[in-house]
C-alpha cells in the first residue's frame, strides 16, 4: 500500500513543477520530496518525471496517474482535516502572510486572544508589502488587498480598502483645507512609488454623488510604503494618500486630519485568503472565523468606509 506521504509529494511536485516548491508547500526539505518521489517509482517500476537541472516534468506515465489519484488525494486530505478538527482543539503551525502596515496595526493585537482560545497553535507570520502566493509558499492564509485569486484560492472581504488625503494639523496650519481634489495640487505631497511596477501611484477619487477628480498633489518626497508615507505626513512634510484603515488610529489621535474630507478613492476590499478545500485543517479555519468575526463585532468595515464619512 503506497504512503499517503509520497503520494502528496509527487502530487504538490507535479502541480508546483518542481521539488522546491513542493518542500514549501509540504514544510519539508527538497530533498525529503525527492527521496519521496523516488520511493513512489521504485515502487511502481515506472518513472514519473523527467529531471533535469533546470526543471521537471511529468512523463506520460506520469501524467496518467497524476489523473487518476489527484482527486481522490484531495478527498483523503479533506477527510483527515475534517476527522482532526472533530477529535480535537486546531493545533500545528498556522502560516500567514500580511501587509506591513495594516497587519502590525490591526491582526497582529489579535494574537492574544487567539493563542488563549488555541494554544495549541504555533504563529508563523510574514509580514511583507507583496502579493504571497499561497501555494507555492505553503501559506495557510493571507490578509490583503487586491490579491489575484490563482486557482484553489478563495477570499473572505473583511472591509472596503478606500484611499483618503491626509496631513498633519502642522502642516496645514497657516494653509487653505482643500474641500475637494484640485485643492491638493497646491501641496506638497509625499506620494507612493509601486514596489512591482516601479512607477508612482496615480489616484482617481470620487465623492458620494458619483463625480471624479484626480488627486494629484505635488511630488515632494517619493516612498514606496504605506507606514512610511504615514509617519512623513505625521512629521508635517505635506499630504499623502493612504488606507482609512492605515489612517484610522492617527485620525482618532488628532496627529492627523482629513482633506478634502467628503472625497476618496476605492482601491477595492481587504480579504483574507485561504485554499477552497471543502474541510480546511482546523487551524485555518479558526483563524479564518476569528478574524472575520473580529471585524463584524468592531464594525471595521463601517469604520474604514470613506464613503460613510
Amino acid at each position: 500500500m503506497e504512503t499517503l506521504a509520497n503520494l502528496e509529494a509527487f502530487t504538490r511536485s507535479a502541480e508546483l513543477g518542481g521539488f522546491s516548491g513542493a518542500a514549501r508547500r509540504l514544510g519539508l526539505t527538497p530533498a525529503a520530496v525527492s527521496r519521496n518521489v523516488a520511493m513512489l517509482e521504485r515502487n511502481l517500476g515506472v518513472r514519473l518525471f523527467h529531471r533535469s537541472t533546470r526543471k521537471l516534468t511529468l512523463t506520460e506515465d506520469g501524467e496518467r496517474f497524476l489523473a487518476a489519484i489527484r482527486d481522490n488525494l484531495d478527498g483523503l486530505q479533506d477527510a483527515i482535516a475534517g476527522i482532526s478538527s472533530e477529535r480535537g482543539s486546531p493545533a500545528g503551525v498556522l502560516k500567514v502572510s500580511l501587509s506591513p502596515t495594516f497587519g502590525q496595526e490591526h491582526i497582529l493585537p489579535l494574537l492574544p486572544a487567539f493563542l488563549a482560545l488555541y494554544p495549541q497553535i504555533r504563529i508563523d507570520w510574514q509580514f511583507d508589502n507583496r502579493q504571497a502566493d499561497l501555494i507555492a509558499e505553503g501559506l495557510d492564509a493571507a490578509i490583503g488587498g487586491g490579491f489575484e485569486l490563482s486557482p484553489g484560492i478563495v477570499s473572505r472581504v473583511l472591509a472596503p480598502a478606500h484611499i483618503i488625503a491626509v496631513a498633519s494639523p502642522a502642516y496645514m496650519a497657516n494653509r487653505t483645507f482643500p474641500i475637494d481634489p484640485t485643492g491638493l495640487a497646491v501641496l506638497d505631497g509625499i506620494i507612493m512609488r509601486a514596489q512591482k511596477t516601479g512607477r508612482i501611484r496615480q489616484w482617481t477619487m470620487q465623492n458620494a454623488s458619483g463625480e471624479e477628480m484626480a488627486a494629484a498633489p505635488k511630488a515632494t518626497i517619493v516612498l514606496n510604503d504605506p507606514a512610511a508615507m504615514r509617519e512623513a505626513a505625521v512629521l508635517g512634510l505635506g499630504v499623502t494618500l493612504i488606507t482609512v484603515g492605515d489612517a484610522l488610529s492617527h485620525l482618532a489621535e488628532g496627529r492627523l486630519v482629513r482633506l478634502a474630507p467628503k472625497w476618496y478613492a476605492d482601491a477595492g476590499p481587504i480579504s483574507i485568503y485561504y485554499s477552497n478545500r471543502t474541510l480546511l485543517p482546523a487551524k485555518t479555519r479558526a483563524f479564518v472565523d476569528f478574524v472575520a468575526e473580529h471585524f463584524r463585532r468592531q464594525k471595521l468595515a463601517e469604520r474604514f468606509a470613506a464613503s460613510l464619512g
